[in-house]
């Protein structure tokens, strides 16, 4: 088996080549290093790359696994963390200036998680600074750019990582969700992508940005490599106050059980709706499968959703208000123009706006679980549109003329507001190559059938097994 073919393997494909010894985690890791040394310098995913560490990982993994000691399917597999994730003696920038010498004394949890599964963590990929944006244009490292059309965004704020996952240079990432950052770059990249319910996983150890809807969760190329990643990861953690004491399931146990009978509730008017008619065709289809799967189908709508944009905006306003209060007194240059306006206007938000926003979130939670009563899960498109080119500030959408944000991230955000588990999947392409994702949005906690519904649809399509032809 070639280098290429090793690194283009799925997380559960290498788990089975590594349990039988056919490959080992050296093997593996090098072919990683050596698809990033090829290809990083076109996408630029990464901001670290942990070469000399991730060899050592490998080269113990291979001793252990050979004595006997294999410790499940993410034993000796290159995962990559988005670059907000500490980790102990690397150092975490944040994709800022501000922390490009951070060097942290000890993991988070996650990272601490991964390791124990016998995960090697390769490196720490570009992100959008501080998290506070969609389109990953980084002015400290460099924009990170999207492997299916290299002038065009990979989506953020986990941009680094969806490239990277995308192009095969990593089996799997982690990324981070406060308003979309894992599914909208994972939705624009063409791969899977997993905000579990807020609590699931801890955030311990990883940079908040707003802390009442900061998520963390796995992106990978197939619905069960992030079931691997999510068994590995879930679960409770005295660190994270608000971490959640909640049963963990056997996300993988019943992953292939199928559809039939399950009831979709269908979010496609109004607010999540697409102009566009192919990425509404593409989720159309999408439906079809599904109906002749066996599941039926029904119209679901959100009362209050279309206060969702601007209530993100004022809870992210004035909780990295707190966060970043100390830097923006002291070290106000160092930030980008971007990060530094947007935190700059946060300073004039009243507390009563706060109070409110909070209390018109709780009527957008009450209305999905309303919604959620009636049904197994909600379906919806993950973005009304395909990738924007690099420097876009603006973009069409319909006949309206909106921001960036607001054009790519509509769909995702209420549902940081609402805490639910939402998983995004590859339902198609447009004309000009680009992905088109499908949203699963599930009751609190049930993570196992969002993973099941996207595991049934995945296995009855091909749109996974695509690849971006870079070389």
């Amino acid at each position: 088996m070639t280098q290429p073919e090793l690194a283009r393997k799925s997380i559960t494909e290498l788990a089975e080549l590594i349990k039988d010894k056919k490959v080992s985690p050296l093997e593996i890791t090098q072919a990683t290093l050596d698809r990033i040394k090829l290809l990083d310098k076109k996408l630029n995913s990464y901001i670290t790359v942990m070469s000399e560490e991730a060899t050592r990982s490998a080269q113990q993994a291979a001793k252990e696994i050979n004595k006997g000691n294999y410790k499940g399917p993410l034993h000796g597999i290159p995962i990559s963390l988005k670059d907000l994730y500490a980790t102990k003696g690397v150092r975490t920038t944040a994709g800022s200036k501000i922390l490009s010498d951070f060097i942290p004394k000890e993991d988070c949890t996650v990272a601490e998680r991964l390791r124990a599964a016998g995960s090697i963590i390769i490196g720490k990929t570009n992100m959008h600074e501080f998290a506070l944006g969609v389109t990953n244009e980084n002015p400290h490292y460099g924009p990170c750019r999207n492997p299916w059309d290299l002038e065009r965004i990979p989506g953020g704020s986990s941009g680094g990582s969806a490239a990277a996952v995308s192009a095969c240079l990593c089996a799997g990432s982690m990324g981070s969700d406060t308003g979309g950052s894992i599914r909208i770059p994972s939705a624009l990249c063409g791969i899977v992508g997993l905000k579990p319910t807020y609590g699931r996983v801890s955030r311990a150890g990883v940079l908040p940005l707003a802390w009442s809807m900061d998520h963390v969760g796995p992106m990978t190329r197939t619905v069960e490599d992030a079931a691997l990643i999510l068994q590995a990861v879930a679960g409770w953690d005295p660190k994270d106050t608000a971490s959640a004491n909640a049963p963990i399931t056997n996300y993988r146990r019943g992953l292939k059980s199928g559809v039939k009978g399950l009831r979709l509730g269908i979010l496609k008017e109004g607010f999540f709706k697409s102009p566009d008619t192919e990425v509404n065709e593409a989720f159309n289809q999408a439906i079809a499968v599904l109906k002749g799967l066996g599941a039926t189908t029904s119209k679901a709508s959100i009362s209050h959703v279309e206060y969702a944009p601007t209530t993100l905006r004022t809870i992210i306003s004035g909780e990295s208000n707190s966060v970043h209060e100390k830097w923006l007194n002291t070290r106000p240059d160092d930030y980008g123009a971007d990060i530094r306006s947007r935190l700059e206007v946060s300073r004039l938000l009243l507390a009563g706006d706060y109070l409110r926003a909070q209390r018109i979130r709780n009527l957008i939670r009450n209305d999905f679980l309303v919604a959620l009563s009636g049904v197994d899960v909600l379906l919806t498109l993950t973005c009304p549109i395909t990738a924007p080119k690099i420097g876009d500030r603006s973009i069409k959408v319909g006949d309206k003329v909106v921001d960036v944000m607001s054009g790519v991230g509509r769909h995702c955000s209420p549902i940081n507001l609402a805490g639910l588990p939402a998983l995004t999947l590859p339902c198609g392409f447009s004309k000009a190559g680009m992905p088109i994702g499908l949203q699963i949005v599930g009751k609190p906690f049930a993570e196992g059938l969002v993973l099941r519904v996207g595991w049934a649809y995945e296995a009855n399509t091909e749109w996974h097994m695509r690849q971006p032809l870079i070389e």
